[in-house]
């Protein structure tokens, strides 16, 4: 990458590397150098917080331990290693995309950001990511933190949402970048925003570019970067019912595509303006799966919050009472004893549905 001369950012950087060698976090992907480990890492990233990926990642990997076992790998086992991780895409396109490097490439991760975007799943910034962290390539990063310290260190005022503000933020970013040197800056970078240079309490005396922060010399490090007033989420009564037969429980899979595309749970649906719920779970399950059933009474009440909309989940113990199950909404449908259910992977909603019939299971007998 050909550089012009910027005293400026060659002092920030200077500044950036010395505080890191010493300050980088210890996380687990960085004593991996092979790209499988750090792409795997840096999917993860994407939605979950680094604390949450480290307890994932080692079991990923040990389940996983090649580009070669994940393409092999059945879905459904992809998906479970994931459970309890949420934003499940990335899971579905990270074995797609494994798939595609063995049968395309034998087994080996393309090394430039162009090419690792033509992989599903890897958008500019992770691309970037992997390109300059597993192949050192000069291209610059920029994720929420990076953004969160270009912003006050350069007193970026503008939304960085914008398009123009997100083309200056990874103009001022390659602007650090130093010859072989991007998976060190980019992971400084990202390390500072995390660690120092925080959203609501940035620790300014601790930062190592305190003294060349604009923002921080006017004392508007609290006001950057610029956010957009919240959306208020909208939100949806669900029901959903745990229905018994037999001593087992019926359980449905979600098509591929979509919200929780590919997780198990329990039917159910969205609350019709006025309806009752009771009647909602009835009509859900048959509209899902084709049968009739009885509602016994409630089982328990989760409340969950997704990215764009809140749910209050209504569960209600049901009996089966006619009709031959049949996959209308879903792909797939199973009844299972309660003690299988840990082999499944379900949304996390659902997590607490199955606490509850585990302590359900303790007070009395099941229906029938």
């Amino acid at each position: 990458m050909a550089r012009t001369a910027n005293p400026e950012a060659d002092l920030i950087r200077q500044a950036l590397l010395r505080w890191w060698d010493p300050a980088a976090r210890k996380l687990p992907w960085r004593r991996r150098r092979d790209p499988y480990a750090i792409w795997v890492s840096e999917i993860m990233l994407q939605q979950t917080r680094a604390a949450t990926v480290g307890d994932y990642f080692g079991r990923f990997l040990r389940q996983f331990p090649t580009v070669e076992t994940l393409a092999a790998a059945d879905l459904e086992d992809v998906l479970k290693a994931w459970e309890g991780m949420g934003y499940y895409s990335r899971a579905r396109n990270l074995h797609l995309a494994a798939r595609r490097v063995v049968a395309d490439r034998g087994g080996r991760l393309p090394d430039s950001a162009d090419e690792l975007r033509r992989l599903p799943g890897i958008g500019p910034y992770t691309a970037a990511a992997i390109a300059s962290i597993a192949f050192g390539r000069d291209v610059p990063v920029v994720d929420g933190n990076v953004t969160r310290v270009l912003c006050r260190v350069f007193r970026v005022r503008q939304n960085p949402k914008a398009a123009p503000t997100r083309r200056r933020l990874l103009s001022l970013a390659r602007s650090l970048i130093a010859p072989g040197a991007a998976g060190r800056i980019n992971q400084a970078l990202m390390d500072l925003g995390a660690t120092v240079c925080l959203p609501k309490r940035p620790d300014c005396e601790r930062c190592p570019l305190a003294g060349r922060c604009l923002a921080c010399a006017r004392g508007e490090q609290h006001l950057l970067p610029h956010r957009a007033p919240r959306r208020r989420l909208p939100h949806y009564d669900v029901a959903a019912g745990v229905v018994w037969r037999r001593g087992r429980v019926l359980i449905d899979r979600r098509r591929p595509e979509g919200l929780l595309g590919g997780l198990w749970e329990f039917p159910g649906g969205k609350r019709r303006p006025g309806e009752p719920l009771r009647q909602t779970v009835r009509r859900e399950i048959r509209e899902e799966i084709g049968i009739e059933v009885t509602v016994i009474g409630p089982l328990i009440t989760v409340r969950h919050a997704y990215t764009h909309f809140r749910i209050t989940l209504h569960v209600f113990e049901c009996r089966y009472k006619s009709g031959r199950c049949r996959a209308i909404g879903p792909d797939a449908w199973k009844w299972v004893r309660p003690d299988e259910l840990d082999a499944f992977a379900f949304p996390k909603a659902n997590h607490a549905i199955i606490a509850a019939l585990r302590e359900r299971k303790k007070s009395g007998p099941i229906p029938g």
